[in-house]
């Protein structure tokens, strides 16, 4: 009986190694193409000279395109496992297995969109030294734009932090009307704010109170009596003196016995005369006041001689001294002239005026003898005073005339600096001392627009018409 069979041992399949999730397998050995072995080059003496490999001669015709490239050696297995494992960002490039030298052929150059088959064109390399001296060219270039940006914006200054630009005012209290009633019964809870009238008003005033370098002296003129000339002196003179808070006086110098001192309170009998007499123990303000009479408008007047018994006119040199003394205490000088213009005295007003107010009536008559005064400024070497001269029509009587006052009032626009109508009023007509607190609303407004515009020339006295006109 033979012995049973001894039993073949079962062969078990090699365990396959675990892949972690996510890594790529790697290559089995024997799928690797057979490459030579390359050993690490082991450094020559400097003065050896390294050995140069010459090609091969072989047939272009039937040589490979990919066989004339330089070989590019490749890691071993060896040093591939010394190394250690590929990092897992990615797999592993497969070699073409028609190249048996495992040579990594040329990667194609892309195409260019615009030609198709043609090859973009690569820019030129830049050397260090261009690289460079480029970077400094746009960084200065920069840094040019950028002080222009800065020269052109405005840099922050103590004059930035006004008190307009900081301060949240209010609304101003309404002064008439029904916002001034609003105002008043709710307490000031409610503000409407002033009206357009108002502001307007306010307007005028700041224009009023204009800075004066010196002293401005104003000639009111005309060639005609009975057209509101010394009335006219006498209302532009008290608004200039009600609303600013330097010396305004009225000189009376008509030499036929004016009556400008007619129409303020009377507080002294003295007259030009006496102030020419006291000249040389005038020393203060108050010498001269004690020669003048002023008004509760704070105008002062000093008015002309009245006595029969007195035959000597009041000349040229008399008004000169006059103004000598008058402009180093008074900032505003108006002056009361004459209906004449040929007389001693009204040479040395026209060649001392800064400005004219030229007197018209609302009729043709006055009109024409306004335009004759021009006309005769103009031919006497006075152009300049033409051009500064403000004219004002005073109406002397009530209601409308058949006049056309835009047809006047244009004809002396085209020739002088400005026109202002005066309506009627009859506390003007009474000939009697003038308070404008009993003038009518329109007639004070009238007042302050023409006392406006002739301080809109206060900021010239001080240049072109200074020099030559300051004695």
């Amino acid at each position: 009986m033979q012995p049973p069979a001894a039993a073949e041992p079962v062969r078990l399949p090699a365990p396959v190694p675990s892949i972690p999730f996510g890594m790529p397998p790697r290559r089995r050995p024997d799928s690797v193409p057979e490459s030579p072995v390359v050993e690490p080059a082991i450094p020559e003496a400097a003065t050896t000279e390294p050995a140069t490999t010459e090609p091969a001669t072989t047939d272009p015709a039937t040589t490979d395109p990919a066989a004339t490239e330089p070989v590019v050696a490749e890691p071993s297995v060896a040093e591939a496992a010394v190394t250690g494992p590929v990092a897992a960002e990615g797999p592993e490039e497969a070699v073409p297995p028609s190249d048996p030298a495992g040579r990594r052929p040329a990667e194609p150059v892309p195409a260019s969109p615009e030609s198709g088959s043609e090859p973009d064109e690569v820019p030129p390399q830049m050397s260090e030294d261009d690289a460079g001296q480029r970077c400094s060219t746009i960084s200065a270039s920069s840094r040019g734009v950028s002080s222009e940006l800065d020269a052109s914006e405005p840099r922050p200054s103590n004059l930035d932090l006004t008190s307009g630009a900081l301060v949240r005012r209010s609304r101003r209290t309404p002064v008439t009307g029904w916002r001034r009633g609003v105002h008043r019964l709710t307490g000031g809870i409610l503000a409407p704010g002033e009206s357009a009238d108002e502001a307007h008003r306010r307007e005028l005033v700041d224009r009023v109170r204009q800075p004066i370098s010196g002293d401005y002296r104003i000639a009111v003129l005309s060639l005609k009596g009975g057209v509101g000339k010394t009335t006219t002196t006498v209302g532009l003179g008290a608004t200039f003196a009600s609303l600013r808070g330097d010396c305004v006086i009225a000189v009376d110098a008509n030499p036929d016995f004016g009556t400008l001192a007619q129409r303020v309170p009377q507080q002294t009998e003295s007259t030009v005369r006496d102030l020419l007499a006291a000249a040389p123990r005038i020393s203060r303000y108050s010498d001269v006041r004690a020669h003048t009479s002023q008004a509760p408008s704070r105008l002062e007047v000093l008015a002309s001689e009245r006595d029969p018994a007195v035959s000597e006119a009041f000349s040229e040199d008399d008004y000169r001294r006059v103004v000598d003394i008058l402009r180093v205490y008074y900032n505003v000088v108006l002056t009361d002239c004459g209906t004449g213009i040929m007389h001693s005295a009204m040479r040395g007003v026209l060649a001392l005026a800064h400005a004219l107010v030229l007197v018209a009536s609302p009729a043709i008559d006055g009109a024409r003898s306004a335009a004759a005064t021009l006309d005769w400024l103009q031919h006497h070497g006075f152009g300049a005073l033409v051009e500064r001269t403000v004219v004002v029509i005073s109406a002397a009587r009530p209601g409308a005339t058949n006049i056309d006052m835009e047809a006047v009032t244009g004809h002396f626009l085209a020739r002088c600096r400005a026109v202002q109508v005066v309506p009627f009023d009859e506390h003007l007509a009474e000939g009697a001392e003038i308070d404008l607190g009993l003038l009518r609303p329109a007639t004070r407004r009238a007042f302050l627009e023409l006392a406006a515009m002739v301080a809109d020339d206060f900021a010239t006295v001080s240049g072109r018409h200074a020099a030559g006109r300051r004695a």
